[in-house]
């Protein structure tokens, strides 16, 4: 019978499928189900420090809102603060005891010194590894690019000196060259990578004229560019690496393992198809190995990635010329 385990950020795995940060998570009853699918690791969904200081900030406007409405009133409420991240470390705890397989926590801050403080607290629940959920809007015109990875690195850096659980950094592809940004993390003690986020994106409601929040899951075809990436830094990097956005099918993971991928993490198949069906995608990825004869998974992860191929244009190409130049072999017009 094949062997699906497989380690991310130094984490022993029964097999490659993480559920990953999402309102999913949210919920005990589907932590359970998703464990007795056969997930192999779960992670949290983020804690967010800017909605954190939102959620202050409007508790602070309404409990304000009639002080000083009579001369003798100063208040009319007693001194109250917003709780911060206890809520979020109580549900967080609460999830960490229901459940046997590797939980991971993830965080969104804006500080270096609330990112290492989150991170210290979240230590405290008992979770085995930290998820570092990297991206921030830019706001300042001025500001470089440079600056913002130096930022993250120097952050990275703190966090790794303050706790001991294992740390991973999740990150979008908006960067300039996303191949030296994981190099440089790596170097800075990273112990995993997830490629890629997924974004909220606004829209607009053209009849209504405003702003709309649209239901932002990834579709099967977004896993091709974590592809591109996965094949590219394989064997480059210390760091373990996970592969996001567009992982449906068993056969979905078993492209990420061949580019070079740990494991993978996955949320909107589960909304289209159930948590359940993390079972299928297993069954999918043994019934391929055992037609393959493969007993475990490093018996072919990799073979497919930059290192391990003759063509170069398939991963460093990114217009369609060499799919010009091959015509016959890779395109048949209809005529």
């Amino acid at each position: 019978m094949a062997n699906l385990t497989t380690k991310h950020m130094g984490l022993s795995l029964k097999n490659p499928i993480m559920l990953g940060a999402s309102n999913l998570v949210g919920n005990t009853d589907n932590l359970k189900k998703a464990e007795d699918a056969g997930i192999a690791a779960i992670v949290y969904r983020s804690l967010f420090e800017e909605q954190i200081q939102l959620e202050d900030y409007d508790l602070g406007n309404q409990l304000e809102a009639y002080d000083e409405r009579h001369a003798e009133m100063i208040n009319l409420f007693p001194n109250l603060e917003h709780a911060g991240p206890k809520e979020y470390l109580y549900n967080l705890r609460k999830a960490k005891e229901s459940v046997s397989v590797p939980l991971i926590a993830s965080i969104n801050a804006v500080y270096k010194e609330t990112w290492v403080d989150y991170a210290k607290q979240i230590e405290e629940t008992g979770v085995d590894g930290l998820e570092l959920n990297f991206f921030a809007i830019p706001r300042d015109i001025d500001k470089s690019g440079h600056d913002i990875i130096q930022h993250q690195v120097e952050t990275l850096k703190a966090v790794k000196g303050s706790v001991k659980i294992p740390v991973s950094v999740k990150l979008s592809s908006f960067y300039t060259n996303i191949l030296k940004t994981v190099s440089d993390m790596d170097q800075a003690g990273a112990d995993g990578f997830v490629l890629f986020n997924r974004l909220f994106e606004p829209d607009i409601d053209v009849e209504a004229e405003k702003h709309a929040a649209p239901w932002n899951l990834s579709s099967p075809s977004d896993h091709r560019l974590v592809i591109r990436h996965i094949g590219l830094l394989y064997d480059n990097i210390k760091g373990s690496l996970v592969a996001n956005n567009g992982i449906y099918e068993g056969t979905d993971v078993l492209k990420m393992i061949l580019a070079g991928a740990n494991a993978v993490e996955s949320v909107s198949t589960f909304y289209h198809n159930g948590i359940k069906h993390i079972s299928n995608m297993l069954k999918e990825i043994e019934e391929w190995m055992d037609r393959k004869e493969y007993k475990s998974l490093d018996d072919f992860r990799g073979n497919l990635s930059s290192k391990s191929i003759n063509d170069p244009f398939v991963y460093k190409r990114a217009q369609y010329i060499d799919m010009i130049l091959k015509s016959e072999e890779y395109f048949n017009p209809i005529v």
